[in-house]
């Protein structure tokens, strides 16, 4: 039986998916466009090594609409982007706050009123008892304050009324995470003092500006069933066309609206709790979708309101929390009108962004939150901190929201900010890591057909998955790619250890995106088994061949599996050659008739640098045959080359070699056909190999560019399938390490694709 006749036929571990729940291909005028994508880090001052961390959290923009200010709180600055071109950002500098303050002031939100700008700051300085922030007033035009109004307090979030008379901003007063409470665990509340609102009259000129103090009513909050409330930590402000404000009380699980221009509290009410099944909350490797939370408090972090009526709010959670998604409250009375409950988390899923690392905790983790108008329907925008996305919802109907779009973005989505004068959306991520080639960025999205570059954008989710009983197929880290020899239209994939057990996905590229509709664990024994699949091959008559990385060289192995899933046999490496291997060992595999093809990732010890082995395998001899492939170099002082996938394809093996490097440095993302070998290779490791050359046949970079994300870095499957098209995908990592973005690349037909190179 052939590989895809068994997985259509519904036995054990293969029942076919039913198509994707969601309908992804919204055209051109219906769907948000990423133009860009910008690390900060171009942005840094002179002489600023670029390994500084720098990062971006909350934006504001112009009221021109062309500059985007973000935080800087790692740095302790502001920064600003010029998006007058949306595909084309230029950094246009910062402002330090020691040039304002002092080294331990931090900005923790901003907001633009006219021809100024307004920087939130946290002066505490770590002195949590006794906190302190203050704004400053600075023109942008000249980058130079005009005012400052102290806080009393340590702020956190600020937002300006739509009819710009006030601003408000939330003094949290945040509690000390190491520090326990007398009776308490170690970051519980109570913490004092307690946090405030601070509304601030924005009449005449910044030094006439004017701030009131709004402090909340620890009974009236105790009888809404706050948890601590003598100690209330305001966390996210929004303000409605009717100058009302609503502000989340994160630790103590409450929302309360204020009326601005009086200062009254209105109502304060509980965010309540929240049960959720269907969603993954073992830490164990697998993506396993039978877990539940019960009676958790929603913990809710950004708020927005939905209408004059109705507040929304991203369910972070904090020290109790977190229900892994979002809600929707009548603002008057604290009913709930609609909740998300593990739709979410299921967007994870579906398009390969679920991160199990954090499946014990908050899985997804939806931060931040927006509302703003497009076509004029309203339009919600919801951001998972954990999992690099947000979503976005029309909630012309705030009872039932329809989910349109995904929208990928560099690690930790922070800032959430629509210029809807522009149609743009920007999106500011906060984690960043030079060593771990995590990059802080600013993404850029325009609405519409007028967004639609010349020939399109490949849009996002490029491969997503299908589901069974409603369950969504869980994938991520494809790190392998093979066609499926008894269907023109399907490709067969795999998940490497980042998510376990091994399955054999198959993928349907006839759809778009391209659908993952069966999945076929492998088994020892009749026990599924975890393995670092590398390379997988189909074969003609049944079954595959995988190739298994090791940590260490002698864990190498190239699988034979049966049509059913069942390993039939583990063929070690010779291992002399195996003993000279690293951790990065076997990382693809191609079968050419009688013939296994494989290639190592790495050069063994023994051999030049720069020079790996591709190797020749006949299984009914048990020979193996041993060549070199010369890689290619980059300056790059940390940097490596290695090979991740071999296929064979019009007579030649084809093989895509890479640097480890992504984002703007990436250099070596590349296609190269190579002759087929007529003559012996060496048998042993201190042989040293005959030579193969190699053609160039694809620069992969322009390809990866032309998402307009960042340049992922693990290009591991390559594959022509018997439609005769080129198709490429990289490996996410699962998350740990990486954006998490799959890049699923259909190059067209291959002999255009391959032609001469690029």
């Amino acid at each position: 039986m052939s590989a895809t006749a068994l997985l259509a036929a519904g036995c054990s571990h293969s029942e076919p998916a039913g198509p994707s729940p969601i309908d992804w291909d919204l055209p051109t005028a219906q769907r948000y466009h990423r133009l860009a994508t910008y690390p900060v880090y171009l942005n840094r001052p002179a002489g600023e090594p670029a390994e500084t961390e720098t990062v971006a959290e909350i934006s504001a923009v112009t009221e021109d609409g062309n500059t985007v200010i973000y935080t800087d709180a790692t740095a302790k600055r502001v920064g600003f982007i010029d998006i007058t071109d949306p595909t084309n950002p230029v950094g246009r500098g910062t402002l330090s706050l020691a040039e304002l303050g002092n080294d331990d002031d931090q900005p923790t939100s901003v907001a633009v009123a006219g021809e100024h700008l307004i920087v939130v700051i946290d002066t505490t300085g770590g002195d949590f008892a006794n906190p302190s922030g203050r704004i400053d007033v600075v023109r942008i035009a000249d980058r130079t304050r005009v005012h400052s109004i102290d806080l009393g307090g340590q702020p956190d979030s600020i937002a300006v009324s739509p009819d710009g008379s006030f601003a408000a901003i939330a003094v949290e007063n945040q509690r000390d995470e190491e520090l326990a409470p007398p009776g308490g665990e170690e970051g519980d509340l109570p913490q004092p003092p307690t946090g405030f609102v601070t509304i601030v009259d924005l009449d005449g000129t910044p030094q006439q500006w004017s701030p009131r103090k709004v402090e909340f009513d620890v009974e009236a909050a105790r009888a809404a069933g706050l948890d601590t409330p003598e100690d209330l930590e305001p966390e996210y402000v929004s303000i409605n066309s009717r100058g009302e404000i609503a502000v989340t009380l994160q630790e103590n699980n409450g929302i309360a609206v204020i009326d601005g221009p009086t200062g009254a509290v209105r109502t304060i009410f509980s965010a309540g709790t929240q049960s959720v099944d269907g969603i993954d909350t073992a830490e164990d490797g697998r993506i396993d979708q039978t877990g539940s939370i019960t009676d958790l408090p929603r913990e809710p972090d950004a708020i927005a309101w939905a209408d004059d009526t109705h507040v929304a709010t991203a369910n972070e959670g904090d020290w109790k929390g977190g229900t892994r998604g979002w809600t929707v409250f009548d603002a008057a009375t604290g009913d709930v009108v609609w909740d998300a409950g593990s739709s979410f988390s299921e967007l994870a899923v579906l398009t390969g962004l679920h991160i199990e690392s954090r499946a014990e905790s908050k899985g997804p983790e939806p931060e931040g939150l927006t509302v703003t108008e497009i076509d004029g329907r309203p339009m919600l925008l919801v951001g998972s901190e954990r999992s690099n996305f947000v979503a976005a919802y029309d909630i012309g109907d705030v009872t039932a929201p329809v989910f349109r779009q995904v929208l990928p973005a560099t690690n930790g989505p922070e800032g959430l900010l629509p210029i809807p004068g522009r149609n743009l959306f920007v999106i500011a991520s906060e984690a960043d890591d030079a060593q771990a080639r995590i990059r802080a960025a600013v993404t850029v999205y325009g609405y519409g057909d007028a967004f639609a570059a010349d020939g399109g954008v490949p849009a996002f989710p490029s491969i997503v998955s299908g589901a069974v009983d409603g369950v969504p197929i869980g994938w991520g880290a494809l790190g392998a790619l093979s066609a499926d020899p008894m269907d023109e239209d399907r490709l067969l994939t795999a998940t490497d250890d980042a998510y376990g057990p091994a399955r054999v996905l198959g993928v349907d590229v006839s759809k778009s995106p391209a659908l993952i509709d069966r999945e076929l664990v492998i088994t020892e024994n009749g026990t599924p088994v975890t393995l670092d699949i590398e390379g997988l091959a189909a074969r003609p008559d049944g079954g595959f061949y995988l190739a298994v990385e090791g940590a260490e060289g002698p864990g190498n192995a190239l699988v034979s599996v049966a049509a059913d899933g069942a390993i039939r046999e583990r063929i070690a490496l010779p291992a002399d050659i195996a003993a000279e291997l690293g951790s990065q060992g076997l990382e693809g595999v191609a079968v050419d008739g009688d013939t296994v093809w494989v290639a190592l990732q790495r050069e063994l010890s023994t051999d030049p640098t720069g020079v790996a082995r591709i190797g020749r395998y006949t299984p009914d001899s048990g020979r193996w045959d041993w060549y070199g492939y010369p890689l290619e170099t980059t300056e790059h002082p940390d940097d490596w080359i290695g090979l991740s996938e071999i296929a064979v394809h019009d007579g030649a093996l084809l093989v895509v070699e890479r640097d480890k490097l992504n984002g703007p440095d990436a250099r070596v993302k590349a296609l190269y056909s190579v002759e087929i070998p007529s003559a012996a290779g060496v048998a042993a490791a201190a042989d040293q190999p005959p030579m193969l050359a190699k053609t160039p046949a694809r620069d992969l970079r322009p390809d990866l560019r032309a998402t307009r994300g960042w340049v992922q870095e693990k290009v591991e499957g390559a594959a022509v399938a018997g439609n005769g098209r080129l198709y490429v995908v990289t490996d996410n990592d699962g998350l740990d390490d990486a954006s998490g973005e799959t890049v699923f690349l259909d190059l067209g037909p291959a002999a255009d694709a391959l032609r001469g190179g690029r």
